[in-house]
């Protein structure tokens, strides 16, 4: 955990995608910080395990994005016990690996569902909470900018995102509110099982992947959840519409 004040005592969080990998990380800086921390996930063992790990401090609630209206609870339960919303972290994500000629339409559903359309849900939903002086983070990543085979679906919608965080920040600029993106490079965290594939295969890629980074090694979620905090502070004031890259030069050199 940082030692600097970022100034989140008593502030409203909510985070996306908060029971695992970065999520997870970041709700631990924001409640170490202080701050009021509402996190949500599908999986009934990791939003347990999320619950056990943030304590009271965080009120963990079970919301599958890819149903935009299961984020109508969420938004109620905010309502209801905070009244507000000070920062929005739209992290959800997920991808499945696959070449371009056995990408299915199914494929594709299932991924703009939950990218694309689950953060911009998360953002419609929470808008009417958030107020002057607020921040939104959304999750990109730097396969916006590096091609890689078998990833074009997830590369995709993780792009769209990124002009999101454009349009957004122009459309809610009028209200003070702030939106901005974090790029996550190759993170360690549970997202590289997410792609469905076996073992050796995770192996080889992320053997691939590694040799390919700068500064040869993966980052750490918490690297990625530093850099959120940042963007979420008010040392960010006049940031917006703007990318963080987290990658270790992965798409800079």
């Amino acid at each position: 955990m940082t030692n600097i004040n970022y100034g989140f005592a008593n502030k409203v969080v909510l985070i996306t995608g908060g029971t695992s990998g970065i999520g997870l990380a970041t709700a631990q800086e924001f409640v170490a910080h202080g701050a009021n921390v509402i996190v949500t996930g599908v999986t009934a063992t990791r939003l347990e395990e999320a619950r056990t790990l943030l304590g009271q401090a965080a009120l963990v609630l079970q919301a599958d994005l890819r149903k935009p209206d299961s984020l109508d609870a969420v938004m109620a339960e905010i309502s209801k016990r905070f009244g507000r919303l000070d920062v929005v972290f739209a992290n959800a994500g997920a991808g499945t690996a696959s070449p371009l000629d056995q990408v299915t339409e199914a494929q594709i559903d299932e991924q703009f569902d939950l990218n694309f359309k689950g953060t911009f849900f998360t953002v419609q939903k929470a808008a009417p909470l958030l107020s002057k002086g607020s921040s939104v983070i959304l999750t990109t990543s730097f396969l916006n900018t590096v091609g890689t085979p078998g990833l074009s679906v997830l590369s995709a919608t993780k792009a769209a995102i990124r002009s999101l965080a454009r349009s957004l920040g122009a459309e809610l600029a009028p209200r003070g509110i702030r939106v901005n993106a974090v790029s996550p490079g190759p993170i360690s965290t549970p997202f590289h099982g997410k792609l469905g594939l076996s073992d050796e295969q995770l192996k080889e890629v992320a053997a691939g992947i590694e040799a390919s980074v700068p500064l040869g090694r993966f980052g750490e979620a918490s690297e990625v959840a530093k850099a959120v905090l940042f963007l979420a502070s008010d040392q960010a004031s006049f940031i917006t519409g703007d990318e963080l890259v987290v990658d270790g030069g992965l798409s800079q050199f």
